[in-house]
Order: structure tokens, then C-alpha cells, then sequence
């Protein structure tokens, strides 16, 4: 398989000049994991090749060589449970991919569609006992993918039924990695939607759970600072958001989802610079945001972009709040989230309120928000 996964992947690298270790230090994987994939031992996960794909600005190539290489579970298996499982597995890359280059409005349905079809499948009694508790862990799953494409799209409530559902799936399953993950996706639409005491019980329940993993105490610690920080308890907030910091130097363990993977620095600092924004702190927060901007996905990007919009008005600098409104809509045709638009929103609600504002930056501002409305039309 010379063209294979494995022996590009080790092209790249070099390329790069980036070494193995680098890379998994980088992207906060087990070394002997990676060693494994780009030997040929073990078959690369999507979120593997995804992130790989964006550390190395390849553009969904690797991606695309881990699910053409991926071993098809049709010819291997009669058509059911594997093979359907497989097939979820396998779109829902696909799906979070076009999210992280477009945004997640246009993704969103047909990953409910995903979801609510096995879903019918698995209520209607037609999973053989034997194959149930792993198809109920896939079908748990397939609603955190929609939930997060519905959270992405702007639909929050919708986002929080479907996280909702995965983890009473995945408890039924018994698998306690996807009720992890379904209960961190809780607390980010509670931070985003504003409700700190709610997403502070979350971060608090896992926290409080036996033998938690290590990264997946991170994310806790992550979203209670964000928390924090909505309360106004900046010396909590930092400490919290800092030792989330502190944590990424540490490996990944045995023990830690695989899931876990996109828990990074630039997730990290983007997050202690929306805590510094609510805590009153525009400056200290602008060079996080930059920071997270260099090795952003475009959509993340058009958020951050928005965070350092309202940065920049906060402090008055009135030209570098216009060349990030230009930046902004720049790339409003080729990221279509809901959820940025909202964040583009409440940063051009900070231009108007704003006294002084220069006409051409107002104006801007104005042609900005007509576009915006001609999206939530359509």
C-alpha cells in the first residue's frame, strides 16, 4: 500500500519537517498510537486523520486516504448491525469534515437523518440482543454528531435534545466514554446559551466521578472556568482555565477517549480568551484569540474573528475593528454556521452601541448585517 495512509503520512512529515513525537505531542496522541498508524499496524480513526489534516494544512487529504483505505465492512460481513454501524461511522467523518471547512447549517439534517433513521431501527426491535449494546454506543454516537451540527447550525435546543439522547443511549449501552462526551457537549451549549450554574454542575458532575481520565478532567475544568467567568469569579475562572492549560502537556493515557483528541492548545486559548471577554478584559483576550487563530479550522477562524471584532471595539481601535470586519465578510459565503452568524451578531450590536464610531466602520457594520439577514431568509 504505497500510497496508502501510512507511507503519505510519513511523507508529509518529512516534508513538513515535522517528526513523529512532534506531531503527537502536537496534536496531544499517544506516540506508540501514531507509530502504529504510520507503520500500517492499526488503521487510522477519522479524528486522527482530521487533525492530522489540519496540522499539516493537507486539506482533507488524509482523510480521504483513511476512509478509502478503511477495511469495507460489506465484503467482510452480510449485510446489518457491522456493516450499518460502519456506514455511520464512515458518513459522520465525512460530515464533520465539510463542518469544519463550510460550517455545520447545511450538514445538520442529514446527520439527524442519520441519527433518527438507526434510531427507528434500534426501537423497532430489529437489532438482533447480540449486536445491541454496540449498535445502541454507535446510535449514541450518531446523536452527538448531530448535536453537534445542530449546535454549529445555531440550534441550540435541538443541539441539547439530541446530547440529551445520546447520553441516555450510551448509559443503556454501558459505555461510559460516550456518556462522557455527551455530557461535555451539555456544558458547551449551557456556556454558550449563557446558563453558567448549569454547566458548572456538569463540569463538577464529571469531575466528581471515580477514575474520570485525565483529558476528559481537562474539558470539565475548561468549561467550569468558562463558567466562572460568566459569574464574574475571575480568580476561579483563571485558575481553572489555566490548569486546563497545564494539563495538555500531559499525554494522552490508555484511559482517555478517542474522542478527546481535538482537546488542544488552540481549543484551550480560544477558550481563556472568551473567559477573559466576559471578565472585562478585551486586551489580555485579543492575544488569545490570535493565538487560536493560527491553527483554527476556517470555521473556528470566522469565530474567533468575531471574538477579536469585539475586542477591538471594546478598546476603541476603531482600524483594526474594520480590517476584521472585512475579514468577516470575506468569508460569510463560504462559512455557513449559524452559530458564527450568531457571534458575528452580538459583535456588531457592540459596534452600534459604541460612541465615536468612525462612518466607514459604522457603515460596514450596517452592510454586514443586511448580509447576515439575507442568510437567516434563505
Amino acid at each position: 500500500m504505497a500510497d496508502g495512509f501510512g507511507p503519505r503520512l510519513r511523507v508529509l512529515l518529512a516534508d513538513k519537517g515535522v517528526s513523529m513525537r512532534a506531531a503527537a505531542r502536537s496534536l496531544n496522541y499517544d506516540v506508540a498510537y501514531l507509530s502504529r498508524v504510520i507503520n500500517g499496524r492499526q488503521h487510522p480513526s477519522g479524528q486522527l486523520a482530521r487533525a492530522l489534516d489540519e496540522l499539516l494544512g493537507t486539506d482533507g487529504e488524509l482523510l480521504s486516504l483513511a476512509v478509502r483505505d478503511a477495511p469495507s465492512p460489506v465484503s467482510e460481513h452480510p449485510p446489518g448491525p457491522t456493516a450499518e454501524i460502519e456506514r455511520m461511522k464512515a458518513g459522520a467523518a465525512y460530515l464533520l469534515d465539510h463542518a469544519d471547512r463550510h460550517g455545520g447549517d447545511t450538514v445538520a439534517p442529514a446527520a439527524v437523518q442519520v441519527w433518527q433513521s438507526a434510531q427507528r431501527k434500534l426501537d423497532s426491535g430489529e437489532i438482533p440482543e447480540s449486536d445491541q449494546s454496540r449498535y445502541l454506543s454507535a446510535v449514541s454516537e450518531a446523536a452527538e454528531v448531530a448535536g453537534w451540527l445542530l449546535f454549529d447550525a445555531g440550534k441550540f435546543t435541538s443541539a441539547r435534545a439530541a446530547f440529551l439522547e445520546s447520553h441516555m443511549l450510551a448509559r443503556h449501552a454501558g459505555d461510559r466514554k460516550m456518556q462522557w462526551f455527551a455530557l461535555d457537549m451539555l456544558a458547551m451549549v449551557d456556556t454558550e446559551c449563557c446558563r453558567p450554574g448549569e454547566t458548572r454542575r456538569v463540569a463538577e458532575e464529571l469531575l466528581s466521578q471515580r477514575r474520570t481520565p485525565p483529558r476528559v478532567a481537562l474539558l470539565a475544568r475548561m468549561r467550569r472556568g468558562r463558567a466562572l467567568a460568566q459569574m464574574g469569579d475571575r480568580q476561579r475562572a483563571l485558575s481553572d482555565l489555566e490548569a486546563a492549560r497545564g494539563g495538555l502537556e500531559d499525554s494522552l493515557t490508555a484511559r482517555d477517549p478517542e474522542w478527546a483528541w481535538w482537546v488542544n492548545t488552540c481549543e484551550v486559548t480560544g477558550h481563556s480568551g472568551q473567559a477573559l471577554l466576559d471578565l472585562g478584559h478585551p486586551e489580555a483576550a485579543m492575544s488569545e484569540f490570535r493565538s487560536s487563530l493560527q491553527h483554527a479550522t476556517p470555521r473556528g477562524a470566522m469565530l474567533y474573528r468575531a471574538e477579536l471584532l469585539r475586542c477591538h471595539v471594546a478598546v476603541k481601535a476603531w482600524r483594526a475593528a474594520e480590517a476584521e470586519l472585512e475579514e468577516i465578510s470575506a468569508l460569510l459565503d463560504d462559512i455557513h454556521s449559524g452559530r458564527n452568524r450568531r457571534s458575528v451578531h452580538q459583535s456588531l450590536k457592540a459596534v452600534h452601541r459604541e460612541s465615536g464610531v468612525p462612518s466607514v466602520l459604522a457603515s460596514l457594520a450596517s452592510e454586514t448585517e443586511s448580509r447576515l439577514r439575507t442568510f437567516e431568509v434563505a
